[in-house]
């Protein structure tokens, strides 16, 4: 009954948030801006790579995939995203799904790295409009969602390193 009411909603919006105690905005923020590479910080991306446009800059289309299960290539879970815009002052960038094999029809999202108050920590914010997606519930999505983002952030935390101020 509830995947039927989230169906019927024209768009999905929601966010989740990790903090990164241990990390500065501005050393966490390269793991982000560096488009093409989200396969080192994301849980489950077996590739991400640039397939068209300039590095770094609004219009550069990646393409992410997972591993194949059981060696199955039937069984990859990809998507084209487009870079809409980065902002290195903001720590913010924004992309949409251009095509992919996950059931989104229209999902544009935004992320952000921002800075903690009184601290070297930061917290790294995503949030996302989109159709709702066949065979899945919003509450499913943004599960899915929060723990990839917290895994995400556990993955940039360990690799930064440790931020400096008192």
């Amino acid at each position: 009954m509830e995947e039927e009411e989230d169906q019927k909603q024209s768009k999905w919006q929601g966010n989740a948030s990790a903090e990164l105690k241990r990390t500065a905005a501005e050393q966490a923020w390269p793991a982000l801006a560096d488009f093409c590479n989200l396969h080192k910080w994301f849980p489950n991306l077996a590739t991400c790579r640039q397939v068209e446009g300039i590095p770094g800059q609004p219009g550069v289309i990646r393409y992410c995939a997972s591993a194949p299960v059981d060696n199955d290539e039937s069984s990859i879970k990809w998507a084209k995203e487009k870079l809409l815009t980065i902002d290195p002052i903001q720590r913010c960038l924004s992309y949409e799904v251009t095509e992919s094999n996950l059931g989104f029809k229209s999902y544009v999202s935004t992320m952000q790295v921002v800075a903690m108050d009184g601290g070297g920590g930061c917290k790294i914010e995503w949030s996302f409009v989109c159709d709702p997606i066949e065979g899945l519930g919003l509450d499913e999505f943004l599960s899915y969602l929060d723990s990839s983002l917290q895994l995400m952030g556990k993955a940039i935390m360990e690799h930064a390193p440790p931020s400096t101020a008192n």
